[in-house]
């Protein structure tokens, strides 16, 4: 029996330690949480490993395994510095879901990532300065939408594509993801806000960057769509969930965002609001990577009210009975869905919903990951394993009957355009078309 299995004994005094247990902070400074319970219930089965899509197609990237309980055992014993292969972890988080034993395998990612940035990475190279401007990415778009189509001629570029490449290490294969030239945010506060009011149904819409930046069509439908339904939605100030921040070992930056979008989000939920995401990373972030990564006040309580919206509106709508009802254009999509989707449960849920939707083919292209896993895909030496391991998405979109894409995620939508020259849709925008 593990020590985190071992029964307590009711006549200690609460602050005890008994001998066989002894809590040690594994990365001081950056979390106050013992990790030697999730270490100890791994036996080392290796299903995170076989799970991971970065070990398939890099021999030299020794796993989640390694990544979590082992090398949390070297520092236990040793103080070994984190390895550095750490940062070729993509975070897409499958090692959680493959786990029997319940191993806080992403936890232990994203916290020894954060302490190799903090206290390995050289603060001057081309790859720290590099991550931190894709880690930032809520900064950098919130400068280009000043000036949109400016922005977007210049970032579409073969020059500037070339030099940021050469420079900063961000891949030219990729079509930088244009800017829309109303965001999300002008687009609410021309419309004036809210036009639903309800004191029984409420919900705080949170965008995240790229809904807001670069696709407002997605914001903008699922407003419609909950709105149709009798939502009063608000949309609070935000920051970016933190997603590409994780990934990148930029906890303090994390850190900052995710305490401004806990004070923001908190405050509704005694008001009878719960929080609403369409992008399943944003969803994963605030429901998991906040509670597992930082004590801030009101961070449990926004992660127990946080959704997905899709999942949402199956929860409290009978969505599937209204979808009987309509009808929209003949139409077929491949579907994909995203890891972060897998990982909250919602793998299925639009190919269950949309096959009720006359008019509608759609097929699931398996359960292989996208590969670009936000930022790691725009990174130059990450780009042709990005590749690699989308290869069967890929295989399996060009061979399904639909020649339409659909997922949740924004970074899954650009690989799949970026691999099959497929037009992408999101299920809020399909759902819009035949509920408003």
């Amino acid at each position: 029996m593990s020590d985190a299995e071992s029964p307590t004994n009711p006549n200690l005094n609460p602050g005890a330690q008994t001998d066989d247990f002894e809590a040690v902070e594994v990365f001081p400074e950056s979390t106050d949480m013992d990790l030697r319970p999730g270490a100890d219930n791994c036996y080392k089965c290796t299903a995170c490993d076989v799970s991971c899509p970065v070990a398939e197609v890099d021999d030299e990237f020794p796993g989640p395994k390694f990544q979590g309980p082992e090398q949390w055992r070297l520092k236990r014993k040793d103080d070994e510095p984190v390895d550095d292969s750490i940062m070729s972890c993509s975070n897409c988080m499958r090692c959680d879901d493959a786990c029997p034993s319940g191993v806080p395998l992403s936890q232990m990612h994203n916290t020894a990532r954060g302490e190799y940035v903090e206290k390995e990475m050289d603060k001057l190279s081309r790859e720290y300065i590099r991550n931190r401007i894709l880690a930032n990415y809520g900064t950098l778009a919130q400068l280009g939408s000043m000036f949109p189509r400016l922005t977007n001629a210049m970032m579409g570029n073969s020059l500037v594509q070339m030099v940021n490449e050469k420079v900063l290490g961000i891949t030219s294969e990729r079509d930088f993801p244009a800017f829309a030239t109303q965001t999300f945010r002008e687009w609410w506060n021309e419309r004036g806000g809210p036009k639903v009011r309800s004191e029984e149904k409420r919900v705080a819409y949170f965008h995240g960057c790229y809904s807001n930046y670069n696709t407002p069509e997605v914001g903008k439908a699922m407003v419609r769509v909950f709105e149709s339904f009798g939502y009063e939605v608000v949309v609070p100030k935000q920051r970016c969930s933190g997603t590409p921040m994780f990934a990148n070992g930029m906890l303090e930056d994390a850190k900052r965002a995710a305490g401004i979008n806990v004070e923001n989000f908190s405050g509704l939920l005694n008001e009878g609001y719960d929080v609403i995401a369409s992008c399943t990373s944003c969803s994963m972030s605030l429901r998991q990577e906040y509670p597992e990564l930082f004590d801030i006040d009101g961070i449990k309580d926004v992660s127990e009210h946080t959704y997905e919206a899709l999942e949402y509106l199956r929860i409290h709508e009978n969505l599937e009975d209204e979808l009987r009802e309509v009808s929209v254009d003949d139409q077929s999509f491949a579907y994909h869905a995203p890891c972060h989707a897998r990982n909250q449960g919602l793998d299925r849920q639009s190919v269950e919903l949309f096959r009720e939707l006359d008019g509608v083919e759609i097929e699931d292209v398996g359960d292989s990951c996208s590969g670009i896993s936000g930022t790691y895909g725009w990174k130059e030496e990450k780009y042709d394993k990005s590749m690699q391991i989308a290869a069967d998405m890929f295989d399996h979109m060009e061979h399904a009957q639909g020649d339409v894409g659909m997922t949740e995620c924004p970074t899954c939508s650009m690989q799949m355009e970026h691999g099959t020259g497929y037009d992408i849709k999101h299920p809020l925008q399909l759902l819009e078309e035949a509920l408003v």
